[in-house]
């Protein structure tokens, strides 16, 4: 399974438009928020891919919840943006969270800084902004139990 992760693209539909095109036959497609509601125009594009998204502290009046939980492929998933955890300020209450829920695996957004990390068992993945310069999303696949994480980049419009 192909999950591709992707947070603060703030209207950047041109940087979503080039991750989607380059992984078509992705899965899932997780947006961890401050969309601006780009994500619809993507959903139109590729209707057979799963969606999973959430608020963020930029998307004003938004009916997306704060925090989904999902499981797929064997592995229990959440996804906030993570204004909401104070992720700017450490990623305790983050974690916190993620245990009570009993995940694998949290996604999160909001720093603009990506990262993929484990901690105290808990899989953490950051994709990053997908917008302006710099944009970056992560890849998850997933098979025979295993979890392979990558945080990719865009750069003048190609992969680096």
């Amino acid at each position: 399974m192909k999950i591709i992760v992707v947070s603060d693209s703030h209207g950047s539909s041109a940087s979503l438009k080039k991750i989607m095109k380059m992984h078509q036959n992705a899965d899932v497609v997780v947006h961890c928020g401050d969309s601006r509601g780009e994500m619809e125009e993507i959903k139109m594009l590729y209707p057979d891919i799963t969606y999973y998204e959430v608020a963020g502290n930029c998307d004003w009046g938004s009916t997306l919840p704060l925090t989904v939980t999902f499981e797929l492929d064997g592995f229990k998933y959440m996804a906030t943006h993570g204004h909401t955890y104070s992720v700017k300020f450490g990623l305790g209450q983050l974690c916190y969270a993620a245990q009570e829920a009993g995940v694998d695996c949290v996604f999160f957004g909001h720093t603009h800084y990506a990262c993929d990390e484990v901690y105290e068992g808990i899989h953490l993945i950051n994709p990053g902004s997908c917008g302006g310069m710099g944009a970056s999303f992560a890849i998850v696949e997933t098979k025979d139990g295993q979890m392979l994480t990558n945080i990719a980049h865009l750069k003048n419009g190609l992969f680096k």
